[in-house]
């Protein structure tokens, strides 16, 4: 299966998520008036639970749908009405650990494979990008909204187009891959959760 070492760099990369899951790692928004459209890009690359739920979002989709494109899209677009509502002052209580929750479980359905009819894939995406949304609007309340919400949609979809690349290169090509890369997720998810417990 796996080198020695890779089986080594594997290990050492998982036991290290520990200390990095915190979530808004780096995330400076002290001056929220100053924000606009390159902070709103850059904001989902700061932030790891963002970072690994924006990536597995695509990779899931190239792995288990046909229209690869949609549950990516419903993701963006609720991601876009959390923010909206986390802007305006509505948030729901516990909502870092529930960005955590999604986090495993997008590790598990990228491990599994599991495979839902687009509306459905596109729907519970959607789910899961509303708490994201909000996570990221209470960040950025007080900001100028539309520079800053164009920029966190268009990181959004960076991060999952390269979620899309890596799983339609490894779709077919390898079947550990996704495995392993959906456990890490999940495992993660999991160290995520168990931190903010």
């Amino acid at each position: 299966m796996f080198p020695s070492l890779h089986k080594a760099l594997f290990v050492a990369a998982t036991l290290g998520l520990s200390t990095l899951a915190q979530a808004h790692v780096g995330a400076d928004l002290a001056d929220h008036h100053a924000l606009g459209l390159v902070d709103g890009l850059l904001h989902p690359f700061t932030g790891l639970d963002h970072l690994a739920a924006m990536l597995a979002v695509g990779f899931w989709s190239a792995l288990s749908t046909r229209r690869v494109w949609l549950a990516p899209l419903a993701f963006a677009n609720m991601l876009l009405v959390g923010a909206l509502l986390g802007m305006s002052g509505i948030a729901l209580p516990a909502l870092e650990p529930l960005v955590a929750a999604t986090v495993l479980a997008l590790g598990l359905l990228v491990a599994t494979r599991a495979q839902f009819p687009g509306a459905v894939a596109a729907a519970l995406a959607g789910g899961f990008a509303v708490f994201h949304g909000m996570a990221h609007g209470v960040e950025f309340s007080g900001a100028s909204p539309v520079a800053v919400l164009v920029g966190m949609v268009a990181g959004t979809a960076v991060l999952h187009g390269l979620g899309l690349a890596a799983g339609l290169a490894l779709r077919t090509h390898s079947v550990w891959w996704p495995r392993l890369a959906g456990a890490a997720l999940a495992l993660w998810g999991g160290v995520m959760l168990a931190q903010l417990a």
